[in-house]
């Protein structure tokens, strides 16, 4: 009985060791190959999945995107000057199959690939191109490793070039030549920031001068038409100064020569007039007197005003003669003389 047990025991045993070599677990970024009797027999979708032990075996690929790492190396560029090129490669498995049947080392084989065509590609290029054109460098890489693994069941989605170191003395050269150019741009950057800032500022001063001029001729126009404004505004008023005074003075004139037509004037007043007229001239600081060139008219004046002075001066004298006429003899003197025409003339 004891050994039934130990029988069922060791039996239970083997099964379950051999339950567990029969089940397989594929994960969902994985595929499973399965060979039989060292013949290919499938591939395996994730899941959980029976073999047969000891029959079957499994290999299991990673199908998610893989980097392999380039090792730096040395190329020689078209200008004779030898760099240093690490590069990344990025790809993914599309057949499983193909990756494990066609090529027996891929990241060996894909490493080699990257390095020859390196020196390719970056060989048929001078130093400038080859710093400046990473971009370039990256996609035909990438088009010649996609072709030349197509075999191998991958496909290779980009390739970055991580560094292209230059010799030391090149990298020295390259940096003072960066130096000087950046210095040149540095100076030529200052001129013309000096330039400009000339520029500016002339324009700045023509503005000002134009806006002074302007603002000076603005003053002056206003000035002037002030000015003019004022030089009218006295006209005006001296116009109307004369018209009222005109006004006044004809006004006067018509008092004047309707009151001497009232009066009914003799021609001897009239001559008083003239005369006296004739004398406010002459007294006046004018050094040259315009008479009128009515001399007939004048001559005959003075002929009527000395008509009428011989006749008053008769009229005193025939006075004269009866006052003496009636004084007492011995010739004494009135004590209160006479006042008259007669005194007047004879004095």
């Amino acid at each position: 009985m004891a050994a039934v047990l130990a029988l069922l025991l060791i039996i239970a045993i083997v099964m379950a060791f051999f339950i567990a070599l029969s089940v397989r677990i594929v994960r969902p970024y994985q595929r499973g190959i399965v060979e039989r009797l060292g013949k290919f027999k499938a591939v395996y979708e994730p899941g959980l999945r029976l073999i047969i032990p000891f029959v079957d075996r499994m290999i299991k690929i990673d199908m998610r995107e893989q980097v392999v790492d380039v090792p730096p190396q040395e190329v020689i560029t078209s200008d004779n000057v030898i760099v240093t090129v690490d590069a990344v490669v990025y790809y993914e498995p599309t057949d499983p199959v193909r990756l494990v049947y066609n090529v027996a080392n891929f990241f060996w084989a894909v490493t080699k690939l990257a390095q020859t065509n390196l020196r390719n590609v970056i060989g048929d290029m001078q130093l400038d191109e080859a710093l400046t054109s990473r971009d370039k460098i990256n996609m035909k890489l990438r088009d010649v490793l996609d072709d030349a693994t197509d075999k191998w069941g991958t496909r290779v989605v980009r390739v970055e070039i991580q560094r292209i170191d230059p010799p030391p003395d090149v990298a020295a050269a390259m940096h003072n030549q960066m130096k000087a150019e950046r210095n040149r741009r540095a100076v030529v950057t200052e001129a013309q920031g000096v330039r400009e800032a000339a520029i500016t500022k002339a324009e700045g001063e023509k503005q000002a001068a134009i806006l002074v001029a302007e603002g000076n001729k603005q003053k002056q126009i206003l000035e002037a038409e002030g000015q003019a404004q004022a030089i009218r505004e006295v006209a005006e008023a001296e116009r109307f100064r004369k018209e009222t005074v005109a006004l006044g003075e004809a006004a006067a004139i018509r008092e004047v020569f309707g009151s001497i037509h009232d009066g009914d004037p003799t021609p001897d007043l009239l001559a008083v007039k003239y005369l006296e007229a004739l004398a406010s001239i002459a007294n006046g600081r004018a050094t040259k007197i315009f008479l009128p060139l009515e001399t007939s008219g004048i001559l005959g004046a003075v002929a009527g005003m000395g008509e009428i002075f011989r006749q008053t001066d008769g009229e005193s004298r025939a006075v004269d003669r009866e006052g003496r006429a009636h004084e007492p003899p011995g010739g004494g003197t009135s004590p209160h003389p006479q006042s008259g025409p007669g005194a007047s003339a004879e004095s």
